[in-house]
């Protein structure tokens, strides 16, 4: 990054960093996302039905973490700024332009004008404020956002139309974070409601739909915002979207989602499993797919456990997955191997790849120095103990169960129990707050590498119990550094400290891969692979 960010105001200012984002890939759809071949141009009005397969029990943006429930809630907020998927640069929505000081510490956004909340109240400055001041008060489920804004000084309303955010340190992360959907700009009537009140109640946002129904574990209905002509300036649509309603169908078994999309019940679906593809591909449903930047698809090691202090076991559970076998059985057609805790996709990634081949005498190896030797059911034992292993999972994914009951195989193979553990999706923050586990499987999108210091650096949640070392001077210094080559270096260092120590253990990328049935046209990816409807219509 270039030292002269001083006073560069333009909608078009991007951090270098953020702008090497252009290796992510499409398949399946083209450029333009999940988009059908149509006759005619596009039409206004009609519901699109999309199945799920969670709900994760909230239904405040800035609260929740699960793509199915993702897909829906993105739709009620705009955000200060929007990324562009195929560059990463940062570009205008809520704010048409900004101002970073040289020392990435104060950043001072500029509000477009005539935006207005579906209550009828005006976008502000001050709004902006009770957002990021209510924001650090969310609690278990707010981990993202509080991230996002950790080190904030103060936001001060320079003028009802601008807004300033200091940090106390360089914060280099936080143009990007402007643009994601945990910092969705909310009312101040939301903002300053009770986390639990606006994850049971909902929320007011500006977003091109509203929020009409949720009902828990079932639906999600939303309606389309009449008046809307603020827009991202990525949209191709001007004003409101195409669509009337959207419905957002909770159909947790992924056969029954594959059969009412081919049927016709529903428009399209999320979580496409390797199982599925032939049989929706023979149908007519297309398959947009899209690579997730940031954290990839990893088992979370709880560091404090007692078998799971020593490194030694860590490392010995990361050499015995074959992560191929994986990718080959269960994922999608394009899917890879995680070569390090960053997937390929995500700015400033850096191969791993050789400390997590597949080697099971190695592993054997490090668990018979560790003092873990075989016993007469083949599961290794020490001090009259077995080397068993809870892992904890969420069924929002059609790949999680078979992908881990591969890892179950995998790691038996040498002589590790692991317990399958299943919770509802609505039970992760607790899971994670708790540290009732000795593995988590999940992963996280953020098309930033600063998401590694939101994961695993001790200064913040630190779900994994990882104990303090040097790397959290690195994810410290990453979010400060503001020379994109400077930055770059670190973020190498971080990935290669993680792994080497095996702090969690990465398994595979995460490829988002729906089905949509072709009257459906323009459903679009935006930069962290969730879905963008203002464009999407009927035909």
């Amino acid at each position: 990054m270039r030292p002269s960010l001083h006073r560069r105001r333009t909608g078009r200012a991007a951090f270098a960093a953020l702008a090497t984002a252009g290796a992510l890939t499409l398949s399946a759809c083209g450029e333009g996302g999940a988009t059908s071949t149509a006759s005619g141009p596009p039409r206004s009005g009609g519901t699109l039905t999309f199945a799920v397969g969670s709900d994760a029990g909230c239904v405040d943006p800035q609260q929740v973490s699960s793509n199915d429930t993702i897909y829906s809630l993105r739709q009620i907020v705009d955000s200060l700024t929007d990324q562009d998927p195929a560059t990463g640069k940062i570009v205008p929505w809520l704010a048409q332009s900004w101002d970073i000081s040289p020392d990435a510490t104060t950043f001072t956004f500029h509000l477009r004008s005539g935006v207005t909340f579906s209550d009828g109240s005006p976008l502000t400055a001050q709004v902006v404020k009770d957002n990021f001041d209510a924001v650090p008060k969310l609690g278990a489920l707010g981990v993202l956002a509080e991230g996002y804004l950790s080190g904030v000084q103060a936001t001060t309303v320079v003028d009802p139309s601008t807004v300033r955010v200091r940090f106390s340190r360089p914060n280099a992360q936080f143009l990007q974070a402007t643009s994601t959907f945990s910092l969705g700009i909310e009312s101040s009537a939301s903002a300053k409601k009770r986390p639990q009140d606006k994850c049971s109640q909902g929320v007011i946002g500006s977003g091109p739909f509203v929020l009409k129904q949720h009902v828990a574990n079932q639906s999600t209905t939303l309606a389309k915002r009449t008046g809307y002509d603020w827009g991202s300036s990525l949209w191709r649509k001007k004003g409101e979207a195409y669509l009337d309603q959207v419905v957002f169908k909770v159909v947790p078994e992924a056969g029954v989602r594959q059969g009412s999309l081919q049927s016709g019940q529903v428009d399209a679906i999320g979580s496409v499993g390797k199982a599925d593809e032939a049989a929706l591909k023979a149908s007519g449903v297309t398959l947009p797919a899209r690579a997730n930047p940031g954290a990839v698809f990893n088992l979370g090691v709880n560091n404090s456990r007692p078998a799971l202090r020593d490194e030694r076991v860590r490392q010995a559970l990361q050499v015995a997955i074959n992560r191929q076998q994986i990718v080959d059985t269960v994922f999608p057609s394009g899917t890879r191997p995680a070569t390090s805790v960053l997937s390929h996709t995500t700015p400033d990634y850096a191969d791993q790849g050789p400390a997590l081949a597949f080697d099971a005498a190695k592993a054997e190896a490090l668990l018979d120095s560790a003092g873990w030797t075989p016993g007469g059911d083949g599961i290794r034992q020490r001090d009259g103990a077995r080397l068993s292993l809870n892992l904890v999972w969420f069924a929002n994914a059609a790949t999680n169960q078979p992908a881990l009951e591969l890892v179950q195989q995998q790691l038996k193979a040498v002589g590790v129990d692991v317990v399958l553990k299943q919770l509802p999706i609505a039970q992760l923050a607790q899971a994670q707050t708790s540290g009732d586990f000795d593995l988590l499987w999940g992963n996280l999108t953020r098309a930033d590498p600063d998401i590694l210091r939101g994961q695993y650096s001790t200064q913040l949640a630190n779900v994994y119990r990882i104990p303090a070392t040097g790397l959290d001077a690195l994810l410290t210094q990453q979010a400060a550094t503001t020379d994109s080559a400077q930055r770059k270096q670190v973020v190498a260092q971080a990935q290669q400290d993680v792994v080497r120590h095996a702090y969690v253990i990465p398994v595979v990328e995460l490829q988002t891969e729906l089905g949509v049935a072709p009257k459906v046209h323009d459903l679009d990816f935006e930069a962290s692979s969730r879905i963008q409807l203002h464009d999407t219509w009927l035909s």
